[in-house]
Parts: structure tokens; C-alpha cells; sequence
């Protein structure tokens, strides 16, 4: 049943496992390479993206800078007129917006 193999069918296998330990560790070479290129192709696709939208997001942060007050005023505005009509509290509960407990400006 369990015979010993010879010294030829050992050495055999012992090639044959060298042959197939080279063919995967070649295999691994070759793809991690083609993944090192494609990583480095997005990286460098991506650096000149971000380069070109930079400046248009440069632009649109310093409008929201500038416009941050007003619109602080405006949801505090919307907050006051939430304690005055109940039927606006849902929209105000959607977007997170909590009603102040303040007075109301009178008209």
C-alpha cells in the first residue's frame, strides 16, 4: 500500500516543484508590476485632475467664506419663523435645522 518511492521519483517531483516554484514566482513578478504601473498611471491621472479643479474649488470656497455670515442669517431666519408656524418644523427636523427658542421677529 504504502511502498517508499524511489531516489528517481523524488528527485523528479523535487524538479518538478522547483519548475512550478519558478513559473508562480514569475507569475508574481509580472503582476505586481503591471499593478505598479496601473497604480502609478491613476496616481499621476488623479495629481493632474486635482490640478485642474483647484482652482475652481479655490474660487467656490472663498465665495462660501465670504457668504458664510449671510448664511448663518438666513438659518437663524428660518429657525425663527419654525417657532412661529409648527407646519414648517418637519422640513426644518429634514435637514437639521432646530428651532430656536427665541421670540419671534414681529412684523
Amino acid at each position: 500500500m504504502n511502498e517508499i518511492p524511489s531516489q528517481t521519483e523524488i528527485s523528479d517531483q523535487i524538479a518538478a516543484l522547483r519548475r512550478q516554484t519558478f513559473t508562480l514566482l514569475l507569475a508574481l513578478i509580472i503582476v505586481s508590476g503591471t499593478l505598479t504601473v496601473f497604480l502609478y498611471r491613476q496616481a499621476s491621472l488623479t495629481r493632474r485632475d486635482i490640478a485642474a479643479v483647484k482652482p475652481q474649488a479655490t474660487q467656490i470656497i472663498q465665495a462660501f467664506t465670504q457668504n458664510g455670515p449671510n448664511i448663518q442669517n438666513f438659518v437663524k431666519e428660518l429657525a425663527a419663523f419654525g417657532v412661529t408656524h409648527p407646519d414648517f418644523q418637519p422640513i426644518l427636523k429634514k435637514y437639521g435645522i432646530a428651532p430656536t427658542n427665541a421670540a419671534a421677529p414681529k412684523k
